[in-house]
């Protein structure tokens, strides 16, 4: 990349960093907000001031291209700085991995009716694969997928049920997968968009999980006798477990990105409060116990930051980039937890309160540890792809 270009990036990165700090972290105290994340009058609230300040969907070009992988990084954790920070700019999941996709598998008049609205930050979308596991549904193992789509008299009718569809309500659009039947009856997979809300997208709950950052939070949706034009298939049919793997390789990494921005915002306010506390005659920090965490925190922090960057150039190379998005994903979700463990055990009984947003970060990264694949999911693949190679070799 030219070094114009990479100016320009680093030139993003900051105005989304003073943008987040002085504009977004203020409303983390604001109360609009439900046990599952604030309501969709303080994010449009808030992106209105982002489009007001030029840093929404910072890491896309007017011309529709994006930034490289590299580059996001710099982008995503800045915004990431604040648990805010992501849903005001529009940099924040499932929206980013979803316009990641259109942009490479949608048609122009797809992209037109859904992709240019969630650009501009018009309206939430959400992904729907994930089935309720009581009812042995897809999770890690999307092979599994219960939804079916057929396609009857030049319409495909799709029945089933997801669970974890997160962000539904609210939702303008949802990217839904049903297991679909190829012409030589083998099982194959497809994407549908579908406008939202419809009516035969019912959401019968909503999960109460450890996380509070998403808007709409999590859903159980049914689907019951959904009839779709062949138009609403995106991309080809029976290729949906191809595409996801378009989505989810580049989306592991964004979200190694923004939570990276969280983590580094929990350890500054751990080690401000470790400087300012005193304890037994002095600040905390110069108790060796202390500083030994906020010490490891920054190696940590380091670590986590060269990994993203290794898997964002295995990306921009243009390779998927499978293996390198579970390695980055495991390292950086179980080091970030550690990172955060270490901030609420500095601040002690300030670190389990809502006094910050130490705790939140806590909350949000454990959970991290689990979406987009838990790590023994991912563990167990590399396993496997060690196996191959090994028995590969003369």
């Amino acid at each position: 990349m030219a070094t114009a270009e990479k100016d320009d990036a680093r030139a993003i990165a900051r105005r989304v960093e003073q943008f987040t700090r002085e504009t977004i972290i203020p409303y983390e105290t604001d109360g609009r907000r439900d046990d599952h994340g604030p309501l969709d009058t303080l994010v449009d609230e808030m992106r209105a001031k982002a489009r007001e300040a030029g840093v929404l969907t910072p890491h896309i070009r007017a011309d529709g291209s994006h930034l490289s992988h590299r580059d996001t990084a710099q982008v995503l954790r800045a915004s990431g700085l604040s648990p805010l920070g992501p849903l005001a700019c529009n940099t924040n999941a499932p929206d980013e991995g979803n316009m990641f996709l259109l942009g490479k598998v949608a048609t122009p008049e797809q992209k037109r009716a859904f992709l240019a609205p969630l650009h501009a930050g018009e309206g939430r979308s959400c992904f729907l694969m994930t089935e309720p596991a009581a009812e042995g549904g897809a999770g890690s193992d999307p092979s599994m997928m219960q939804t079916r789509a057929a396609l009857q008299d030049g319409e495909w009718v799709v029945n089933g049920r997801k669970a974890f569809a997160t962000g539904f309500a609210g939702a303008t659009f949802a990217i839904l997968m049903a297991r679909t039947d190829r012409e030589d009856g083998a099982a194959g997979a497809t994407m549908f968009l579908v406008p939202l809300p419809h009516p035969a997208l019912v959401q019968e709950r909503l999960i109460g999980t450890i996380d509070s950052s998403m808007p709409g939070g999590h859903a159980v949706v049914k689907i019951d006798n959904l009839r779709l034009p062949a138009s609403s298939i995106l991309g080809a049919p029976h290729e949906g477990f191809a595409y996801a793997q378009i989505r989810l390789a580049p989306a592991r990494l964004t979200h190694c990105m923004r939570w990276l921005g969280a983590a580094t915002r929990a350890n500054e306010i751990a080690a401000d409060y470790a400087v300012k506390r005193q304890a037994f005659g002095k600040a905390l920090i110069d108790h060796e116990g202390v500083g030994f965490m906020l010490a490891d925190n920054l190696i940590d922090l380091k670590q986590c930051e060269l990994m993203i960057d290794w898997c964002a150039d295995a990306l921009d190379a243009g390779e998927m980039a499978i293996t390198e998005s579970s390695i980055a994903k495991v390292s950086v979700s179980e080091t970030l937890f550690r990172v955060a463990d270490r901030c609420v055990q500095v601040m002690g009984g300030t670190g389990v309160s809502h006094d910050t947003i130490v705790e939140q970060v806590f909350r949000e990264i454990r959970a991290f540890r689990i979406y987009d694949g838990p790590t023994q999911v991912h563990k167990w693949s590399l396993a496997k792809k060690i196996k191959r190679e090994a028995l590969a070799r003369p």
